[in-house]
């Protein structure tokens, strides 16, 4: 290209960004009321309640207890937003298979064994 070439070329992008400068779209943004965002996070709290109660084990566990599905679905419709938080964050931080229960005999084992050793407790007879 010669020097006229680019120097054509160059004015014509140029004029071609100033035309594009005139003509910006405005933007809309609107106003996202409270009950919109707390409604989702209702939601998200209550699939996640749903989604642990439709496991096989808890549902069994419903029925021995004699507790009916649909009296679940219908006390959980009636919670409050806080409440439905509160359960969904109880039952994703709940341990599985109840390890705390272990955790505690193990340490109570570890304490009989310490108390044994030192000679305050005799629960092994000496003979």
């Amino acid at each position: 290209m010669t020097p006229s070439k680019w120097r054509t070329a160059a004015i014509a992008v140029l004029a071609v960004s100033i035309l594009n400068l005139g003509m910006t779209t405005a933007v809309q943004a609107g106003i996202v009321s409270t009950s919109a965002i707390v409604r989702t996070d209702r939601d998200l709290n209550m699939a996640s309640i749903r989604s642990t109660l439709a496991r096989g084990e808890v549902r069994a566990q419903m029925e021995k207890m004699g507790v009916d599905a649909a009296a679940v679905d219908t006390r959980m419709a009636t919670l409050s937003d806080s409440e439905l938080q509160t359960m969904a964050t109880q039952m994703q931080n709940a341990p599985a298979g109840g390890s705390g229960v272990l955790v505690v005999i193990g340490i109570v084992f570890v304490v009989l064994i310490i108390l044994e050793f030192t000679g305050v407790i005799d629960i092994f007879k000496r003979a």
